[in-house]
């Protein structure tokens, strides 16, 4: 039988095989098969088990640290980068030019619960920041381990939102913000506990708290 840790491993190298080959510029690109929406995190029970299983730790130091560092809206097929990837598949009735960019449609934004008809609206979150992954663990991180990070299309780790959630939110944890909408705060904490278990990120004694209180609003 897997451990938990050979099970995120196995996920996270079945993953890194698969954008290997899409971010090969000698290959064809392949269309990817994406979800009508983000992917369902796991259920707050099982949530609660990976939280538990995540380390607790001081966050390690921003030194070094550049955006840079995580490749990210790589080609994800038919001439559409992960970005617009993300808004075709998080909106409705999503009409897109030849260059793949968003010209018309409708968003919901789950952070803050407001509706926009322009992409140029929104921002693609990542569910746990780049520079929030970085302090948690992936500092130690190779570069296609990063990329993959930041273009995870498989995990609940990106998701269209309005640019002022996303932009409110920056690197923090959920101890220092949570969305405005706090029906979402299930979803949400679901949502991020998976990616770092997934990932096998730490959280420092507060997030790790604050993510309890969270999915407790599950009941």
């Amino acid at each position: 039988m897997l451990t938990s840790r050979a099970r995120r491993s196995t996920a996270v190298t079945l993953a890194l095989a698969a954008a290997a080959v899409l971010g090969s510029p000698s290959a064809t690109t392949p269309a990817v098969a994406v979800p009508a929406r983000m992917p369902e995190p796991s259920p707050a029970d099982t949530a609660r088990n990976e939280l538990a299983d995540l380390a607790v730790e001081a966050p390690h130091p921003m030194t070094g640290y550049s955006r840079a560092k995580f490749p990210h809206w790589i080609q994800q097929g038919d001439d559409c980068d992960t970005r617009e990837t993300v808004l075709k598949r998080d909106g409705q009735n999503v009409t897109q030019d030849a260059k793949c960019r968003a010209t018309s449609g409708t968003w919901h934004s789950l952070y803050d619960g407001k509706d926009f008809t322009s992409a140029s609206q929104l921002d693609i979150d990542h569910m746990v920041p780049l520079a929030n992954a970085w302090r948690s663990g992936a500092d130690h991180w190779e570069t296609p381990r990063r990329k993959q990070f930041a273009n995870d299309l498989t995990h609940s780790q990106l998701i269209a939102v309005s640019a002022a959630s996303n932009r409110s939110k920056g690197d923090q944890s959920p101890d220092q913000w949570s969305p405005p909408d706090r029906t979402y705060w299930c979803t949400y904490s679901r949502a991020w506990v998976d990616v770092k278990y997934l990932y096998d990120l730490s959280v420092t004694e507060a997030e790790a708290n604050q993510l309890v209180a969270m999915l407790n609003t599950c009941d």
